[in-house]
């Protein structure tokens, strides 16, 4: 039996077009791939050399340190450009312009005439995968970058060219257990999606069901784990340069999420996770998972056939559902949030689906954050805080979840936090100030006082920047707070609801036994302790030997010092034996 392969014609998300340099670059090294794949047919096409992460550090590295100095050496063309043109005449600002035209030649010519934040974004697509995820978790960072260089980030591109379909197809066949042909009935050749790590495909099952096929591209697993551990050593020599920033943990946090991505049985886990989280909740949907036809290098999920945010049937919807996908987003993303504290950490407009009845359904669950206990519940009435309009507790809460560095000053953040949110409550009717936006500089405020926090801080303001975006989309006249709102009072009445505060005494139960069946000895000892010491009271002086201990140090600090001041020789001969003679029979 022959596999039938159907083109269909696949709604893909709107993104932004690489560059021809950066394509070509990237076809050329799929051709190679593809090549090298051909040539070992009869191995896996999956790279099983635990070494090869280290073997590619050497080239990999002056690939990277040449694109560094690029970098440079074009940011300086950059500032010579944006010189006004009276600095550009004679002999005014002649070094600079000197030099710049020395380094012209070893700037790529199509990035010389380019803005600094345009050039750093091309390069990071022209590194791959690795660097453009970096990217983009760094456009996030409003708090430590400047906001036209994160703006500009925010455009890396996130479709990349797809691997041939001839080359997935063989993929596929090496990741069945059984012959393709006897498990799916067609894959359309044409792909989804082609992101950095994996590429889609949709197909069907022969129960009728349609999937989508994620495969790992070929050679992306080295490449990226070979990154990690340049970033690792990064990380390294950044924390002594600017340890005031914390890069080290920084990118230990961004490795090890990035690391998680390309072992997909983690995102097959996680969607699990968050099937069992929302069980009772049917208005938030996430793709079911064929574990069977699944790996670390393949995963087939269920179809979810809607349609994202920015698809023109959007404007067809009723207000109905219109509040509904509203109600049920922002249900989705508090409840991952403050409820579960396991939350969707890539989330945009491109990873949601509009469903029919008003659901709303996530995909690409590859990343995600979790929340400690004691972070959950400290975020949990920080926002509740900032919904109902409690400036000083939720600068309070903030303040609680916050680590000082070297030099910091909490009470200055504080006061600054304090300033930024009653301008918040007072815009909030205007509808001119995001709930996102505010907490992004929130921490930008504590990154000025040199106060840091947990890096699912930065994952959670993008989830709630999403729905902010999203439910405008649906209604310009979106209030994010009472929205909210409604959701968090949920969330309290559950968790300090008689049963849940029951459940919570259970929990702690055993201890609390444990020490009810060992006072009756605690107490015992105790009393008998206190009989002895009121009955039998001890007579020793407590500062016997105080005096000679005192005498004794003053002797040899004495004869330290004569000898440092070249005193006479019997002098502290007589000073350090007197300290020893007082030493042995002082007491």
């Amino acid at each position: 039996m022959s596999l039938r392969t159907l083109h269909k014609n696949q709604p893909h998300t709107e993104n932004n077009s690489p560059s021809s340099e950066s394509e070509d670059a990237y076809i050329e090294e799929l051709k190679r791939q593809a090549k090298k794949h051909r040539e070992g047919r009869r191995k896996s096409p999956y790279k099983i050399d635990p070494l090869a992460p280290y073997k590619g550090v050497i080239p990999r590295f002056f690939l990277i340190n040449r694109h560094v100095i690029g970098l440079l050496l074009g940011g300086l063309l950059a500032f010579r450009n944006s010189l006004p043109r009276d600095r550009k005449r004679g002999l005014r600002s002649f070094w600079l312009r000197f030099f710049a035209l020395l380094v012209t030649p070893f700037v790529k010519k199509e990035l010389r005439n380019e803005l600094f934040p345009v050039q750093l974004r091309r390069r990071l697509e022209m590194l791959g995968p690795t660097y453009i995820k970096l990217g983009q978790v760094l456009s996030l960072r409003e708090d430590i970058l400047p906001k036209i260089v994160t703006e500009e980030l925010k455009n890396l591109l996130d479709r990349l060219p797809e691997v041939p379909f001839e080359v997935m197809e063989e993929l596929i066949r090496f990741n069945l257990s059984d012959p393709l042909e006897e498990v799916f009935t067609y894959i359309d050749p044409d792909a989804l999606g082609s992101a950095s790590i994996g590429q889609t495909h949709v197909a069907g099952l022969f129960n009728g069901e349609k999937v989508v096929i994620k495969v790992v591209k070929p050679g992306i697993r080295d490449t990226i784990l070979t990154d990690i551990n340049l970033l690792t050593l990064l990380g390294y020599f950044l924390e002594i340069i600017i340890p005031q920033y914390q890069p080290q943990r920084l990118i230990s946090e961004f490795c090890d999420f990035t690391a998680k991505e390309v072992d997909l049985v983690n995102e097959a886990d996680n969607a699990e996770t968050f099937q069992v989280n929302f069980a009772d909740y049917p208005g938030v949907v996430f793709p079911k998972i064929y574990r069977e036809y699944s790996n670390e290098n393949m995963l087939v999920m269920e179809l979810l056939e809607g349609y994202k945010p920015g698809d023109s049937r959007v404007e067809y919807l009723t207000e109905t559902n219109r509040q509904k996908l509203i109600y049920n987003g922002a249900a989705g993303i508090i409840r991952m949030l403050f409820k579960d504290g396991f939350f969707h950490a890539d989330l945009h407009p491109g990873n949601l689906f509009i469903l029919p009845e008003g659901k709303v359904g996530f995909i690409d669950l590859g990343m995600v954050g979790r929340f400690e206990e004691k972070t959950r519940r400290q975020m949990l009435y920080y926002f509740h805080a900032l919904v109902t309009g409690d400036i000083e507790g939720a600068a309070r809460y903030l303040t609680a979840m916050a680590s000082v560095g070297k030099g910091g000053n909490l009470q200055a953040f504080r006061r600054g936090v304090t300033d930024l949110l009653r301008r918040f409550f007072q815009q909030t009717k205007t509808g001119r100030f995001s709930m996102g936006k505010m907490i992004v500089e929130s921490l930008g405020i504590g990154a000025r006082h040199r106060v840091f926090f947990p890096v699912e801080m930065t994952l959670m303001v993008k989830a709630l920047i999403t729905f902010e975006s999203v439910g405008q989309m649906l209604d310009p006249k979106l209030d994010v707070p009472g929205v909210s709102e409604q959701h968090v009072a949920k969330i309290f009445e559950e968790q300090f609801s008689p049963r849940a505060l029951t459940r919570e005494l259970m929990r702690g139960a055993p201890e609390f036994i444990d020490m009810a069946v060992r006072l009756p000895k605690i107490f015992a000892d105790s009393m008998r302790y206190l009989d002895e010491r009121v009955n039998n009271p001890r007579n020793e002086n407590p500062l016997e030997g105080l005096k000679s201990a005192i005498i004794t140090g003053s002797c040899i600090v004495g004869g330290v010092i004569a000898i440092v001041m070249n005193g006479p020789v019997i002098l502290w001969l007589l000073l350090f034996g007197a300290g020893f003679l007082f030493y042995l029979f002082g007491k």
